[in-house]
C-alpha cells in the first residue's frame, strides 16, 4: 500500500490548514502567557505561517494532478504525480512541527532543532516537484 495516497493527502492538506488557522490564533493570542521572548512567538508566527502556505501546496498539487487526469479517478495517476503533495506534507510536519516543539519546549526538544532544515528542504522540493509537474502541459489558449 503506498505512503499517503490521493485521499489521504487531501484530508491531511485540509487537517494542516485548519490546525494552522488554530494554531496560529493561539499563537496571537494565548502563548504570551505561556512564552515571553519576542524570538520564539516571531518563530512560532512563521510556522504557521508556513504551515498554512504548504497546506494550500498540497491542495493545490493534489487539484492539477486530478485535472489531468480528466474524468478519471485521482488515484489512478502515478505515485510520482503525488511527489510534491508528500513532501509538503512531511516538510511541514517536520519545518512547523518542530518548531512549535522548540518553542514550547526547548529543553526537552533540543533534538528537534536539526529537523527544521530538513523541512524546509522537503518544502523546497515539493515546489520544484511542483514545477516540474507542469512540464509538458499544453498551453492555454
Amino acid at each position: 500500500m503506498p505512503v499517503f495516497t490521493h485521499d489521504q493527502l487531501w484530508t491531511t492538506g485540509c487537517l494542516l490548514a485548519a490546525s494552522g488557522v488554530c494554531l496560529g490564533a493561539f499563537g496571537a493570542h494565548g502563548l504570551r502567557k505561556v512564552v515571553t521572548d519576542a524570538s520564539k512567538i516571531k518563530s512560532w508566527e512563521t510556522a504557521a505561517h508556513y504551515q498554512l502556505l504548504h497546506s494550500v501546496g498540497i491542495l493545490v498539487s493534489l487539484a492539477m494532478r486530478a485535472s489531468d487526469r480528466g474524468a478519471s479517478s485521482p488515484t489512478a495517476a502515478t505515485p510520482l504525480s503525488l511527489l510534491p503533495a508528500r513532501l509538503f506534507t512531511a516538510g511541514t510536519l517536520m519545518f512547523s512541527g518542530s518548531i512549535y516543539c522548540l518553542v514550547l519546549n526547548p529543553a526537552r526538544f533540543r533534538w528537534m532543532g536539526p529537523i527544521t532544515p530538513l523541512g524546509g528542504l522537503c518544502m523546497i522540493g515539493g515546489w520544484v516537484a511542483l514545477a516540474m509537474t507542469n512540464t509538458g502541459r499544453a498551453a492555454a489558449p
